[in-house]
């Protein structure tokens, strides 16, 4: 499914979203180290904050690193925190063991140098070198998070690239896979017929403004 879910772009998942009235799509998130590389994969996700007595003593998202099975994603909620690290290069290098897609994180993280070297994608808002040490700890991990203004649950699907972070609900996922397949065809088509000479505005005219609603294409 993840193979599946990665041959669509996030600019295609998002349309089909927006066709099923659904939410998903994350603003302001983009890739921090590998640049080109598309992820797809259930989630593992990790809830941060500031440090409160009572909380395990554990490395933050160290336990979510260990879980996690071969070609999932690991989703950190950091409250789109920037003046702070939430992930870094020796987690990376544990998420590499264990096979890790990639990191999806709402916030910053550092040791970017180092993971673009070990090539595990990681997505989030800025770099920053400043430790967590004594300013984050990890407040729950497999447990439902907030990423942007959307809320992740442990086993849902996500696909990021180049333009952003898209989740998907598992229940709905066969749905907005047959949505991308239609949206998908219906814009290779658009861009058969520009390739070909069609005007631009005969092609983005009417097809563009309905191919989410799903009228039929002049051009396929």
């Amino acid at each position: 499914m993840a193979d599946r879910l990665g041959s669509f772009d996030t600019c295609t998942i998002s349309d089909a979203l927006d066709s099923l009235g659904l939410t998903g799509a994350v603003v302001g998130l983009a890739p921090l180290t590998v640049s080109g590389r598309r992820i797809a994969g259930k989630v593992v996700t990790v809830k941060l904050g500031p440090p409160l007595a009572g909380l395990p003593k554990r490395h933050l998202c160290a336990a979510a690193v260990m879980s996690a099975r071969n070609d999932e994603v690991i989703v950190i909620e950091h409250r789109g925190r920037t003046d702070v690290s939430g992930w870094g290069g020796l987690l990376s290098r544990g998420a590499i063991k264990r096979g890790v897609a990639g990191v999806i994180i709402d916030g910053a993280c550092r040791d970017v140098d180092e993971s673009r070297e070990l090539g595990l994608p990681i997505f989030g808002h800025i770099a920053v070198p400043v430790t967590a040490r004594g300013r984050i700890a990890e407040h729950a991990w497999d447990c439902p998070v907030t990423i942007g203004t959307v809320v992740v649950k442990p086993g849902d699907w996500v696909v990021a690239d180049g333009s952003g972070v898209v989740f998907v609900d598992p229940n709905r996922l066969n749905d907005v896979l047959r949505e991308a397949e239609r949206i998908s065809a219906r814009e290779a088509a658009m861009a058969l017929a520009i390739e070909a000479g069609s005007p631009l505005d005969q092609v983005l005219g009417a097809n563009y403004e309905d191919l989410l609603n799903g009228a039929e294409s002049n051009h396929g």
